[in-house]
């Protein structure tokens, strides 16, 4: 049985202040990709790293995102891209536990 909740984070070597992100077009672009649920943005402090934290209802589809959209957004910006998969299941019972947004 697959895991049906993956978490992903990913972060793009880059230094640009989040102020400068076009971040409305860059959602509706993103909404567009298969089995993405959501996304926190994340912005480094000090450094001005672009990432995020990111769920997904498949691996077959974070993989998909990693490779496809997220590796091409990094070489736009011109950054290397750090991409981390989390199984998102086995943990969700120690998730409730401590009251984790992502499960209810």
């Amino acid at each position: 049985m697959s895991a049906k909740k993956i978490f992903l984070y990913a972060e793009i070597q880059v230094s640009i202040p989040f102020t400068e992100i076009d971040w409305k077009s860059i959602n509706i672009a993103m909404k567009k990709n298969e089995g993405l649920k959501s996304k926190t943005w994340l912005s480094g402090i000090n450094n001005h790293t672009i990432g995020g934290f990111y769920e997904f209802d498949s691996l077959e589809n974070a993989k998909a995102y990693a490779g496809g959209y997220l590796s091409d957004a990094a070489k736009q910006l011109g950054g290397s891209l750090s991409v981390k998969l989390f199984d998102g299941d086995i943990v969700a019972a120690a998730s409730r536990e401590i009251a984790s947004p992502y499960y209810s």
